[in-house]
């Protein structure tokens, strides 16, 4: 009995030290800001302090910066020279649901945060943070105290742009950036453990030209809710947008409240291809945007995607630019959508062991798969209501319809012209 008591005691004062020294955590080896001027006080202008240390980090050939806890106040913006990383004092990403009005002296006092003000209204200043290669950004909160939660957002560049070779966002909160990172340039990119409330755009990624990796990135509307902003982001907000990518793995990712969840376009610079795992996109108007792909595919498992907000709030939009291969494997979308997929283009758009829950939410008589154009497979799916399952209109190339699960009756409006094999689904009968 008592060898418990002490061992809870001293598991106790085991915690009690943790605290203590999560207050005083240092990073050994590392530079650290405050011996450069920073002051952490929310008021004073840290930029030259913090540029001034990750300068010395990289003449003495690279290293770490570390930024204890504290406010960081910025007017300006930085460079995380090639080699350095600037790390903070989370060791995982953390969440500020509520955090206290921007108008007040302290925004955070939990940890490491940067106070972002640099060009307020203008989107196209230089990024907040720039990062080159073999660059790292850790354990850091980056939080706009202009912004205002219950106001249309103020536009602002790039919270962070990544450049170069390499360079890694590790356990970062965006906690209410207008826009996120901009991971374009760059080569092998590893963006992990992000949370956050970006109101515009969450993530751009554009010529990518060697494997790109995004993985466990989560935006969420925890630092704002109330209706104006909400309203705004729904109607502007894309989480996650996709351009020239040479093989893009992402990762459980997921997104919630916006007007498009993954968005898929063609740049300058080309489309993407890619293995995208783990997706979810919750409340957002249209969840994936396809206006073009690569010939080689966006390969999409394991997703769950709901739409039921907007003026037609749709699971799946390809457009009609597309050209390439999409394909959804063992996805579920539910939630009380007008459709579950709209398809056009001359590309290929595939369903295989997929879950439609709902669809049709105010008894129109829409089919849940609507094919304008293109080839389309249906294979092993599952229609979990006794609602219209899949139209093909006159423009339709190719259409495969086999395997599937219907509840009610085959509802297969085919008007297509092309060559369509309907065969072997399973009906349920009232």
């Amino acid at each position: 009995m008592w060898i418990r008591i002490s061992i809870v005691f001293c598991l106790a004062l085991g915690c009690l030290a943790c605290l203590a020294n999560a207050a005083t955590l240092k990073v050994p080896g590392a530079i650290n800001v405050k011996d450069y001027g920073a002051r952490g006080d929310g008021k004073a202008d840290d930029t030259v302090s913090f540029q001034r240390a990750l300068d010395a980090a990289h003449t003495a050939g690279g290293g770490t910066v570390f930024a204890p806890r504290g406010n960081y106040f910025f007017a300006g913006h930085l460079t995380i020279p090639n080699g350095v990383t600037l790390q903070g004092s989370w060791q995982s990403v953390p969440a500020h649901n509520g955090i206290r009005d921007p108008g007040l002296p302290k925004p955070t006092d939990d940890g490491t945060t940067l106070l972002v003000t640099e060009n307020a209204g203008h989107e196209e200043g230089p990024p907040f943070l720039t990062l080159g290669t073999n660059s790292t950004l850790r354990g850091i909160v980056l939080y706009y105290p202009r912004q205002r939660p219950s106001e249309v957002p103020k536009p602002y560049p790039w919270a962070i742009a990544l450049r170069g070779k390499n360079p890694a966002v590790l356990d970062v909160e965006l906690l209410n950036p207008y826009n996120g990172i901009d991971a374009t340039k760059n080569e092998r990119h590893l963006i992990r453990n992000v949370h956050g409330q970006p109101l515009r755009r969450g993530i751009l990624i554009d010529s990518i030209y060697d494997i790109g990796r995004v993985e466990n990135v989560h935006f969420n509307p925890w630092w704002s809710m109330q209706p104006k902003l909400r309203n705004w982001q729904m109607d502007h907000g894309e989480a996650f947008i996709l351009g020239r990518s040479d093989w893009q793995y992402v990762l459980n990712t997921f997104c919630f409240g916006y007007k498009i969840g993954y968005k898929f376009v063609q740049t300058k610079a080309g489309v993407c291809n890619g293995n995208f795992l783990g997706l979810g996109a919750d409340d957002c108007q249209t969840a994936v945007v396809v206006e073009q792909s690569a010939p080689m595919g966006l390969l999409i498992t394991n997703g769950q995607f709901v739409s039921f907000h907007g003026p037609d709030p749709t699971m799946v939009e390809v457009t009609d630019t597309n050209r390439g291969s999409v394909r959804f494997v063992n996805c579920a979308f539910w939630g009380p959508c007008n459709q579950i997929a709209r398809l056009a283009g001359k590309g290929t758009v595939g369903f295989s062991d997929c879950t439609f829950t709902q669809w049709d939410s105010k008894r129109e008589g829409r089919h849940a798969i609507q094919a304008a154009s293109g080839t389309l497979l249906v294979r092993g799916c599952e229609f979990q209501q006794n609602k219209p399952q899949i139209e093909l209109q006159q423009q339709v190339r190719r259409a495969v319809i086999t395997g599937n699960l219907f509840s009610g009756p085959p509802r297969i409006a085919n008007h297509s012209q092309g060559s369509v094999q309907i065969a072997n689904n399973a009906e349920l009968p009232d």
